[in-house]
């Protein structure tokens, strides 16, 4: 399966704090591949559907879901139609799942982290959507991320040549991927994307507010759906600043704001996304999203990825509890460092 690159470091305590936070994951880890716990249509068929309200008249997108899926954001090379059929859609997952299942050499670096299938963590063991989509991208119709723009290029190198110049990602703890050192991670959003494990959400709705908890780190994000104006531009949070309204039975959230920090495929802090939520099933809501960054790319771009009913509650996510964990991957970090210099020592067996 695919692990993360880690250094030898990631010791025992590490692999225990996460792996009780996975055990807890409510996203139901016995189902196997062949039986999915949920399916999302791509398309919903029969009568239309009428979604349940919310008190005060709202539709009623609360619950427990999950954006776990083998779609891919970007249509991959070589396929050139935006639906497969079914047979094509499962051969597809198959082999996914497949590659997430396949172990590591014992003793190598990689073989330190945690078996994700051994703790039920692998995609086919839970609940996750399916599609016949062959890329959550379907416009620009090609599937893909347009391109960079001239600015967007620019800010890519300088924060290629800031990494290089601060030094390997486990030489300081500054240099760390943000989600190593558990302060926000992708499934957060917006958008929200498929954080490979424990992809669950519980949407909360109340007068004036919807509420999205992010099973990941358990971010919430708070939406006003009062019409109140977005704070002025200084004002900037890790996950933007979001502001709702319903359009008939679907919530619309527009979010900007963004510090930048946790830039969403590189994009700049000025970034905007529209999302939209429409529950089209007792069991699914489609969620499209919209990106629209003209200092990052040549032209806005949209997405379709569903989400799907799953089981609740959810539990905290105890990503390395009271930081252990980054000291033991710094000083692992350190004992990697001294073992290579003592092999450059050694004389030359030539």
């Amino acid at each position: 399966m695919r692990h993360r690159t880690l250094v030898s470091a990631l010791i025992v305590s590490v692999v225990i704090a996460i792996a009780m936070a996975a055990t807890s994951s409510v996203s139901g880890q016995s189902a196997p591949l062949e039986k999915p716990r949920a399916v999302a249509k791509a398309v919903p068929t029969g009568k239309p559907y009428t979604p349940p309200k919310t008190p005060d008249g709202q539709p009623d997108l609360q619950g427990f879901w999950t954006n776990s899926t083998y779609v891919p954001l970007e249509r991959p090379n070589g396929v050139t139609k935006e639906f497969y059929n079914k047979e094509e859609a499962e051969a597809a997952m198959k082999r996914s799942a497949e590659r997430e299942a396949e172990q590591t050499e014992p003793g190598t670096t990689a073989d330190v982290h945690y078996d994700f299938t051994q703790f039920g963590l692998d995609r086919s063991q839970s609940t996750f959507a399916t599609s016949l989509r062959t890329s959550q991208i379907y416009d620009p119709p090609d599937g893909k991320v347009p391109p960079l723009t001239a600015e967007g290029q620019k800010r890519q190198q300088e924060r290629a040549a800031a990494r290089k110049q601060a030094g390997g990602q486990y030489d300081d703890v500054k240099n760390m991927p943000i989600g190593s050192r558990c302060i926000i991670m992708g499934g957060a959003g917006p958008p929200l994307q498929n954080a490979g494990y424990n992809a669950n959400y519980q949407i909360v709705q109340g007068a004036g507010y919807v509420m999205i908890l992010t099973e990941m780190i358990h971010d919430a994000r708070i939406i006003p759906i009062d019409n109140r104006p977005a704070p002025p531009s200084g004002v900037r949070q890790w996950t933007g600043i979001s502001r709702g309204h319903y359009e008939g039975n679907t919530l619309v959230v527009e979010t900007t704001n963004f510090n930048g920090k946790n830039p969403f495929r590189n994009g700049s802090e000025n970034m905007k996304v529209t999302e939209r939520f429409t529950r089209i099933a007792d069991d699914a809501i489609e969620y499209k999203f919209t990106i629209d960054d003209p200092a990052t790319w040549t032209k806005s771009f949209s997405a379709d990825l569903p989400l799907v009913k799953t089981d609740g509650p959810i539990f905290e996510f105890a990503c390395h509890e009271t930081n252990f964990g980054i000291a033991n991957i710094l000083a692992g970090a350190r004992e990697d460092d001294k073992k290579a210099a003592e092999q450059k020592k050694k004389p030359s067996s030539n």
